[in-house]
């Protein structure tokens, strides 16, 4: 390209032409959906992939790019960087105990395994599904049993381009680059979680330093490590137990927060740990992430067995100890409460001006999510059985993926609308919550990753 030097309105007129050119860039780019998904939920933790046209209906070949097998058991979720789909997974070397679909009681499994396992960090290609390379990070016993439908892989990596920052719950922090080299490790004793179910909390990403909660049964700790190189930079006891909730990072317009949803307290701490605010209300058990939208955050604790099952909205700038008296719906920190909207696994989703709440039995509903004024009356999802993936967005629709593999499209809007029903293998099981980036949708089953795309 040759460039003439031009003065006055001649220039300016380029300058325009210029800006211009590169808005329309932009505006084809963020058509495409976003082009990487770097922690679980996706941008913002959010699970909303506007701009990525992803199809209304599929099965285990229509609409599939590709379909890549993975050894082992892992319910984290699959993020991506550029070409790269990351994942973990933990092998056992002997023979593990089918996981039941559906299975809500009677899974707990009080015995150790006594057979080698190995946890591993996966990177397969976006564009064909085939392995890039696979990096062991431990190999041993497990130290401590498992429920029968959680995995040694539960936990989510993290990415920022650079290096790939995968937590396994009982055994430590593993950083690779995205080569598969081992960067550093940072290896934790196994703790006792309640009933012996495991852990399931992901890691976060903020500036130069990686947040891990381990809610437990022993002592229930929040840290901060340097990314650079996995050193411990503060750790705050919390009195808590068991929980399987991922910490959210709340930028603000007054502050930056880091939000840890708890059964007995939520709490938010600055950056240098230092306690913000706490709230009590929860239901006994604590599993869904928070995230933030319209100003406002908004958390959900919402145990199956428990009566209480709250959603909240709060706004910025809360101190204290906020816990609403059992009248109260709202205070001076909290927007707006419902009191029995909260689903146990699955996170909720807030789209436009929506929060939709997907219920772990089927049951589907929808909130305003600036007032938490109900929308429509809960709706039952035609089989729609047992839910533990969190919903997602894109393009207009909702998706709910069940543990039996199929995926529910809804549209989005004050009125209910069921666009349609896809399901997988009758063999694969689903509990992993998919991944967004470009016009694919990934779906990790229990046995392989599925690329959805038109």
């Amino acid at each position: 390209m040759i460039l003439f030097p031009l003065k006055g309105e001649g220039m300016m007129q380029i300058s325009l032409r210029v800006v211009c050119l590169l808005l329309i860039v932009v505006a084809g780019r963020s058509l495409l959906g976003a082009e990487n998904w770097p922690q679980f939920r996706g941008p913002g933790a959010r699970g909303v992939a506007d701009g990525a046209n992803l199809p209304n209906s599929w099965s285990t070949t229509e609409n599939v790019r590709w379909k890549a097998e993975v050894p082992g058991r892992g319910w984290s979720s699959p993020i991506v960087w550029g070409d790269r789909v990351l994942l973990t997974t933990c092998i056992n070397t002997g023979v593990t105990e089918e996981a039941k679909k559906g299975l809500y009681f009677g899974g707990n499994r009080d015995e150790n395994p006594t057979t080698v396992h190995e946890w591993k960090v996966l990177c397969l290609s976006l564009s064909n599904g085939e392995q890039m390379w696979e990096h062991t990070v431990h190999e041993g016993v497990p130290e401590k049993p498992l429920h029968i439908k959680n995995s040694y892989a539960s936990e989510t990596p993290v990415t920022d381009g650079e290096h790939v920052y995968a937590y396994f719950g009982n055994v430590g922090f593993f950083c690779v680059d995205l080569e598969g080299n081992e960067v550093w490790s940072n290896q934790f004793p196994a703790v006792e979680t309640r009933y012996s179910w495991g852990t399931a909390a992901s890691p976060v990403l903020h500036e130069d330093r990686l947040y891990i909660v381990n809610d437990n049964d022993e002592q229930s700790v929040l840290l901060a490590l340097d990314k650079a190189t996995g050193n411990e930079v503060w750790r705050i006891e919390r009195d808590e137990k068991s929980n399987w909730a991922t910490p959210f990072i709340w930028e603000n317009d007054l502050r930056t927060e880091i939000i840890t949803p708890g059964s007995g307290k939520t709490r938010a701490y600055d950056l240098d740990g230092n306690l913000l605010y706490e709230f009590g209300g929860a239901s006994s058990i604590t599993i869904a992430t928070p995230y933030a939208a319209h100003g406002l955050l908004y958390l959900s604790s919402g145990y199956v067995m428990d009566q209480r099952k709250p959603v909240w909205a709060l706004k910025p700038g809360a101190s204290g100890d906020i816990t609403l008296d059992e009248e109260e719906t709202s205070n001076n920190a909290i927007v707006w409460t419902q009191k029995q909207a909260a689903p146990y696994n699955p996170t909720t989703l807030v789209y436009g001006d929506q929060m939709y709440v997907l219920l772990d039995r089927g049951f589907f509903a929808s909130y305003d999510a600036k007032t938490g004024k109900k929308m429509y009356e809960i709706q039952r999802l035609p089989k729609g059985r047992a839910f533990t993936a969190s919903p997602w967005a894109a393009d207009g629709k909702i998706y709910c993926l069940n543990e039996y593999g199929t995926t529910f499209v809804i549209k989005a809007g004050p009125e209910f609308e069921l666009l349609g029903t896809n399901d997988l293998a009758e063999e694969d099981m689903s509990m992993a919550t998919p991944a967004i980036v470009g016009n694919k949708l990934l779906i990790r089953t229990d046995k392989r990753v599925y690329c959805i795309e038109h």
